[in-house]
């Protein structure tokens, strides 16, 4: 893989190779010397009332306290034709509903062209609902106000990006294993691998995918090289180890203050350094070495272990990387209609049968009957969904959005592909829509695969990815002043 070849590089090489590209490939360098770059960045509380249900396993229960706060971080840029955003939400996943009025505020509040701006959240595990009526319409508002803030703080700025591999905190979840125990369905049948097999099994064999190990960011500075802000993607569902009925925003958070601190930026300055962590392509994996399990640690030390690390990878790369006084940026957005999974008679028939049968009754599945309940929602719900796909270009930078859990080989793919020197994939942006396993993981079976945890076609990633190839191919071959914008 082409792309991932070059990752393996030294830093500086990686880094010179990318200042090259930006030179040759896109010219803009020294026709456009002129042009200045502004970007501006802010964060807004999140954090909902106790009493919310915390989700992110199958029991929902009410948050009892907050060990740290949840925010919405902001990022905005503009090379003086186009406005591009991010916001990164500490929450499991934000419905599109939930941005869609983000996005209103925005229209109507701002002159920023609000389906420019890529929204997502990390998938911390200890955030609460946020679909619920209480929460949902705060949520929405303090998103926009985000935005709305980032835009007061523009300022001229330059900016560079890069990347480093840090391979120790990433593990495919998926594994084959030889018990047949292990590998049950709540469907009555058995897959040919697991989710999530007991640590340090005999029954182990070997992970069903690869695993992505790079760090991408975006680092950006002001004109005189004070540091603004700085965006990091990693490929890591969560950390989690948190007290039970506890908000937080798990290692997501922690990377964020931490890496103001290393690259030490000003407490005291105004605006205030933000910094953001999104979460990449990490829909089947986690931070668990399944093969030689390291013994448990006490609550919030894991994550803030693996927060340290990632921020101090990406502090020795900073050092590594080229700033430009202007990129040109562009969006490109485009909604995707996808068949939605059905269940067959037989299935329809079988989960009767388990409906009808007492709660205490012998299982085939401990999860059996919450997925008898997943299957008859699908089956009387639509038969087609619109998902969201978006992608973004900052210079010889590509970023897809993807509204799903996205499995790593499908971001591997995506780097691979891409007209940019350099792309990444953010997960769960614009939308949360459940896990995103490649066909060949489906044929394969386990928890991300089954109806109910996906919902959409089996082919969906494939649609998907070529759907993202196209829009940044359309940002890749426009000239710098015709990428679209809104006028000032």
């Amino acid at each position: 893989m082409k792309r991932r070849l070059l990752q393996l590089l030294m830093v500086s090489a990686f880094s010179l190779a990318v200042s090259t590209s930006l030179a040759v490939s896109t010219g803009y360098a020294a026709d456009d010397a002129q042009q200045v770059l502004r970007a501006g960045a802010a964060t807004s509380n999140i954090t909902p009332p106790l009493g919310e249900a915390v989700v992110g396993g199958f029991a929902p229960f009410p948050a009892t306290n907050v060990h740290d706060e949840l925010h919405a971080r902001c990022l905005v840029l503009d090379d003086g034709t186009t406005r591009i955003g991010f916001v990164i939400c500490d929450s499991l996943g934000i419905s599109r509903d939930v941005f869609d009025q983000a996005r209103e505020y925005i229209d109507a509040e701002t002159d920023f062209p609000a389906e420019n701006i890529l929204m997502s959240a990390t998938h911390t595990h200890s955030a609460t609902r946020s679909s619920s009526e209480n929460y949902s319409g705060f949520l929405a508002r303090r998103i926009a106000d985000a935005v709305r803030r980032a835009i007061a703080n523009m300022e001229p700025a330059r900016i560079g990006w890069g990347g480093v591999d840090e391979p120790s905190e990433v593990f495919n979840r998926r594994w084959y294993v030889t018990d047949p125990d292990l590998r049950k369905n709540p469907f009555g049948g058995a897959d040919q691998v697991r989710m999530n097999p007991p640590r340090g099994s005999a029954t182990l064999v070997r992970p069903a995918g690869p695993i992505d190990p790079e760090i991408s960011f975006i680092s950006v500075q002001s004109a005189d090289g004070r540091p603004l802000a700085l965006l990091a993607n990693y490929s890591l569902h969560y950390v989690g180890g948190v007290n039970k009925g506890e908000i937080s925003a798990d290692y997501f958070g922690i990377f964020s203050k931490r890496i103001g601190e290393l690259l030490e930026a000003d407490d005291e300055s105004f605006p205030p350094f933000v910094g953001m962590l999104s979460n990449g392509t990490s829909g089947d994996i986690n931070n668990i070495n399944f093969r030689n399990p390291s013994k448990r640690m006490e609550k919030y030390a894991k994550m803030r272990q693996v927060a340290e690390l990632v921020a101090r990878r990406v502090h020795e790369a900073c050092g590594q990387v080229e700033y430009h006084d202007w990129v040109p940026l562009g969006s490109a957005s485009r909604d995707l209609t996808l068949r939605v999974r059905k269940p067959d008679e037989a299935m329809l028939k079988y989960f009767e049968e388990v409906m009808a049968k007492p709660e205490d009754a012998p299982k085939h599945h401990r999860y059996e009957r919450n997925y008898a309940q997943r299957v008859r929602r699908l089956y009387e719900g639509p038969d087609e969904i619109s998902i969201p796909l978006q992608a973004v270009r900052i210079g010889d930078l590509g970023i897809a959005a993807i509204p799903f859990e996205v499995f790593c080989e499908i971001g591997l793919e995506i780097k691979e592909k891409s007209p940019f020197g350099d792309a990444f994939t953010i997960e769960l942006a614009n939308d949360s829509r459940g896990y995103l396993p490649t066909p060949r993981q489906h044929e394969l079976g386990g928890y991300e695969t089954w109806m109910g945890t996906n919902r959409v076609q089996h082919d969906a990633s494939d649609r998907i990815t070529e759907t993202i190839l196209e829009l940044m191919g359309e940002l890749s071959s426009k000239r710098p002043s015709a990428v679209t914008s809104r006028d000032e």
